[in-house]
Parts: C-alpha cells; structure tokens; sequence
C-alpha cells in the first residue's frame, strides 16, 4: 500500500492470518500504519496488490457498492472518538446497523445493552454519559448485528487509565460470549496485553510479539 502523493510504502509483505474469535492488537506509533491496515480491513479501500480475505470474502475483489454492503453487514466499528449520533438516545444509537440493514429487532438491543452492563442507560443522550459510558455504547453499536469482525482505532485514547482497563476487559469478556474477531489498533502497550495476540507494526512490516 503506497500513498498517492509519496513513493514510499505504507504497508509491505504483510501476512496476517487470525482465527475466529481471537482479539488481536496491532501495536505502532502514529504514522506507522495501523490506520491504513484497519482501512484495507474495513473494506475503506481496496488493497494494491496480494489478497485479502475475511469472513471467506475477499475484498480485492469487490466493488465500492460491494465493499459498502460488506461493511454494513459484516464488520462493526469501534472508534476513538466514540461518533455517537447527539439526537439519537442510546437505544436508537446502538439500533443503527440494524436500521440499516433493514432490521428491527428491540431484543437484540435490548441484550447488548444488558451484556455491556448499560441497559439503564437506553433513554439518555450520548452528551448526558461520561466517557466510559460512551464507549461501552459505541461497543454495544459495533455488535448489535453480530458482524464477523470488529475493528477498533485507539477504543481507549480518551479514557482514563482505570476506565481504559475495565471497557477493554468488558469488551473481551463480550465479544468471547458473542464468538466476534477483535482487531485493535493502538498505541498503548497496557490495553495491548488484554489481547490473545499481539504484534508491532515497525516500517510496514508485522512483527509478533513474544
């Protein structure tokens, strides 16, 4: 993978292959490249060269609109900065991929809610939540339509360190009862170690961690 406008390679002779269910951490500082890896994961953009496959999908192959109905249906997203919607309440934010995929179904909800330990919460406003509170939405959001993978960018940058700890173990400890691959990438090496694997993007390139 090559930015358009540099000669250099972002990512190069990557080989990645992770089992279903594993929580995965991809380690590296800014600039390393864990954002263009969670993009060609995410289906944001296709890969230049060599083959990517998730969930028995392989991604060079699709289109946009293919790429688009993938991510919808198949992946869930994890972010930093939280992007919960301001006008929605929390139920009606954690409903989004349903809504999209054209589903219904106020139970799911109702469960993810209740697995992430929040279901008090459905009727606030994502403004009214403290941070951890947010996160565990955002996480309730990701894995509401059961997607095969999630794929978190920095899930804990703007926690505190004792929050940071409990959402990634409630985070670990929901996604083994749903059977969801976890793909996180981040630069702290404490959220790291809660992982089943571990590696280091340095110059492109995937080291695993002893």
């Amino acid at each position: 993978m090559r930015y358009p406008s540099e000669s250099r390679a972002v990512l190069a002779d990557l080989d990645l292959d992770v089992m279903a269910g594993r929580f995965v951490a991809i380690l590296g500082r800014s600039g390393s490249g864990k954002s263009t890896l969670l993009n060609l994961l995410g289906a944001m953009e296709p890969p230049q060269q060599g083959s990517l496959e998730v969930g028995g999908h392989d991604l060079a192959r699709l289109d946009e609109a293919g790429r688009t109905l993938f991510r919808r249906r198949q992946l869930g997203f994890i972010f930093q900065s939280f992007n919960l919607i301001p006008v929605l309440d929390v139920h009606r934010n954690v409903a989004l991929p349903l809504a999209l995929n054209g589903i219904e179904d106020r139970q799911r909800v109702d469960e993810v809610l209740a697995a992430l330990g929040i279901g008090h919460l459905a009727l606030r406003y994502p403004e009214t939540l403290s941070g951890g509170e947010q996160q565990r939405v955002a996480i309730a959001r990701a894995l509401v339509h059961k997607p095969v993978l999630v794929l978190a960018d920095e899930p804990t940058g703007n926690l505190d360190q004792e929050t940071s700890r409990q959402v990634i173990e409630l985070m670990k400890q929901v996604l083994a009862l749903e059977g969801t691959t976890l793909i996180m990438a981040t630069h702290s090496e404490e959220a790291a170690e809660a992982a089943d694997e571990v590696f280091r993007l340095v110059g492109g390139r995937l080291e695993r961690r002893a």
